[in-house]
Formats: structure tokens, sequence, C-alpha cells
């Protein structure tokens, strides 16, 4: 029961430092803020956490547990590589889309403004990539994809994806066009481009 209510008490503190890291910015982010959220003193705050760092750290981490777990999750082996690759696209955007708090965490904050992350956090973070990149080097060891280095492709379509999901947060996608046309028609394009042999064999 003690358990649970130190979990109940963690889980407040990240949900509402997340909520006003994206609402003030990691510069005007204090430790006094969030107490004063989530009604509970400063003391309470550094029993679960070193300091705001630990803490924004710990909220980076989640997201990326959150994140590799879908993305595991929508990757089926029996399926071509073309719509493994799609369907890990489309899990990373939906991600985003529903997510966006975490992503801007993830993604977004100013790495100058805290403490490095981590290099054990950060290796397991990168298995973001890294997912795009099997399926990649799999299809590249079977013939089928274009291009060599498969981790660098994986971090040019993540890169790509990164801008859509960017601009769709920030809303400078024109009005003319809807969202999930334009989604749909980037992962089209990212998948012709990486089995461009296979396609037209």
């Amino acid at each position: 029961m003690v358990s649970e209510k130190k979990q109940d008490i963690r889980r407040k503190i990240l949900d509402v430092t997340r909520a006003l890291l994206v609402q003030h910015g990691i510069t005007h982010l204090s430790i006094r803020m969030i107490t004063r959220e989530v009604g509970c003193s400063v003391g309470k705050i550094y029993f679960y956490f070193e300091n705001k760092d630990a803490l924004i750290h710990a909220l980076i981490e989640e997201g990326f547990e959150k994140l590799v777990a879908a993305q595991e999750a929508s990757d089926n082996p029996d399926l071509t590589f073309q719509d493994r690759i799609a369907t890990l696209c489309h899990t990373y955007v939906d991600f985003g889309l529903r997510n966006p708090e975490y992503y801007e965490i993830m993604f977004m904050l100013k790495p100058e403004r805290m403490a490095r992350y981590p290099a054990e956090k950060y290796r397991k973070a990168r298995r973001s990539i890294e997912v795009f990149a099997d399926v990649l080097r799999e299809a590249h060891e079977k013939g089928t994809m274009v291009f060599e280095e498969p981790f660098l492709q994986a971090h040019l379509i993540w890169s790509f994806l990164h801008g859509i999901i960017g601009l769709v947060h920030v809303k400078r996608i024109d009005r003319k066009i809807e969202h999930q046309v334009m989604i749909d028609a980037a992962i089209r394009q990212i998948v012709d481009s990486h089995f461009e042999i296979a396609r037209t064999v």
C-alpha cells in the first residue's frame, strides 16, 4: 500500500512536470513551481529525484520507453520490408502527434540548458532509430534496399518524420493540405525511395 502511494506521488510529479515544462520551458521551470502544482514539499521532490535535470531525464526516458514499445509492437516480421518500414513510420508519427508533450521533451529541449543525458539512457533511447535500422539492414542483406548504410538511412527517415511532426505541432502546414494526406504521401516517398529496385523489378 505504501509502495503504491509512493508510485502515485512519483507519477503525479512526472505528469505535472511534463505539463509545466511544455508550458513554461526548461529555463523557467523550477522545483518550487512543481511543488505548488503537485501540492507537496520541496523535500518530497528531492526524495524521488536528485534535481531538476534528473526529473527531466526521467521524463525523456519514459517517453522513449513508450515510443520503442509502440514501435516494437507494430513491427511484424511476416510483412514485406516495404510494409514493415511503412508501419514503423506510421507508428512513429502517430506517437509524435498523440503525445505532443512527451515528444517536445524528448526531441526539442535545448540540451545546453540541462545536464548531459546519461550515456546508458541514450543507448536505450537510440533503440527508436535502431528499430528502423534493423529492418533496413535485413532488406540490404536480401538485396532489396537501394541505399547502403542502414543506420544512416534510419536517421534520414527519422529526420523526415520528425520534420513533419514538428510542422504539424506548430501549425505550419498550409490549410489546403490535410495533415494525414501529407503524412501518407511522405511515408510513400520514404518507402519508394528506399525500395525502388524491389518496386520496379
